[in-house]
């Protein structure tokens, strides 16, 4: 059995194959390098065409990114995070309601003005994290990538690629959007239980 290393005694192009791999939560198809390296100290694991992260893989990559407990980009992040919350919670009503439809059928996007209704809910939710990744990427310039990937997504979207909206099979907007999710957990050492709770009670503040 191979022993698991830690992401600090790793080269930093393998480290960074390690906190994307944790980030997205899998990667399908062939291994690069960088993963195979992942895989034979123990902090990936291949099963099939898919390489994940082993528990080890995680807590690696939880360490290496996670802001200095009580510093100042953590102190600027973390109201930031807060205003993200309620945001994620419009959008994944949003994908909701273009998989399904009111009465909980399936959408078979027939309706082209139910269709657009939803589409138009997106612009709101859309502009809403422009600002907010606008102030996270000056707190934490790493971050600033995920606004051209959610706008590449939007455009095919709009383009007519219905998959670019919620497909999780493709960098869609909700699965680039779960990205930067899960990276602003491991930023600030959030936990997915937290999480929850703090949106739950954002939303609910924000219904008084």
């Amino acid at each position: 059995m191979t022993n698991s290393a830690g992401a600090a005694e790793l080269d930093d192009v393998t480290r960074e194959a390690l906190v994307g791999l944790v980030i997205r939560g899998m990667h399908r198809g062939a291994l690069s390098p960088e993963q195979q390296a992942l895989v034979d100290q123990g902090l990936a694991m291949a099963k099939g065409p898919m390489v994940m992260p082993t528990p080890a893989g995680t807590a690696a990559a939880q360490a290496v990114t996670r802001l200095a407990a009580g510093g100042d980009e953590e102190k600027s992040l973390r109201p930031l995070f807060e205003k993200f919350l309620p945001v994620n919670h419009q959008l994944r009503d949003l994908c909701t309601a273009w998989q399904l439809r009111p009465d909980g059928t399936p959408n078979d996007h027939s309706d082209a003005a139910y269709d657009a209704s939803v589409r138009d809910r997106l612009d709101d939710i859309d502009d809403a994290i422009g600002r907010i990744l606008r102030r996270m990427s000056e707190v934490t310039p790493r971050l600033s990538h995920y606004r051209d990937h959610l706008s590449a997504s939007l455009e095919r979207f709009d383009d007519g690629d219905a998959g670019m909206l919620t497909s999780p099979l493709a960098d869609s907007y909700h699965t680039v959007w779960m990205w930067l999710h899960q990276e602003l957990l491991l930023m600030l050492g959030i936990s997915r239980a937290e999480d929850e709770k703090l949106e739950a009670e954002l939303v609910a503040g924000q219904k008084v």
